[in-house]
């Protein structure tokens, strides 16, 4: 389903002449792709839509390091460059959980779990993996996890 999407929209960035966004899709589609290869390699099938999520979200964060290191060098054009290609990426990311549906995403999965200590972290987080990829942030969740186990 989503890689039906982003051939359409590489198929109208096209007939637009869309640059950022056609070379962008195509990274993706390169991307998707080699995460099917190595996939494949490893006897697992080709990833499904909410494997392909994580993929996504693991763009969106390189683009983001490079974003603070362009600005942090004093290259603006390469940061803003850096800032399209999210936009595109984040196009086909369901809309992200707010901080408090997150908080109770993590009660609800540390109930269901029976989570009771640190040594559960991995289970808990692998739960909220299964359940809501795309839709939060994995390494602030993890801090909040954290946090509730701890706590």
């Amino acid at each position: 389903m989503l890689r039906d999407d982003i051939n359409n929209a590489v198929k109208e960035a096209m007939k637009a002449k869309d640059e950022r966004k056609l070379s962008t899709l195509r990274m993706v589609n390169s991307t998707i792709k080699n995460a099917d290869i190595e996939a494949r390699g490893n006897g697992k099938p080709p990833l499904s839509d909410a494997d392909l999520l994580g993929v996504f979200q693991k763009m969106i964060k390189q683009r983001q390091e490079s974003v603070e290191l362009y600005d942090k060098g004093g290259r603006a054009e390469l940061a803003a460059q850096e800032r399209e290609e999210i936009a595109v990426i984040s196009a086909y990311l369901p809309k992200q959980m707010s901080d408090d549906d997150v908080k109770k995403a993590i009660s609800a999965i540390i109930a269901e779990t029976g989570a009771s200590g640190m040594k559960d972290m991995g289970k808990v987080i692998a739960a909220l993996k299964a359940k809501y990829a795309g839709q939060m942030d994995f390494g602030k969740a993890s801090g909040l996890v954290k946090a509730a186990l701890s706590g």
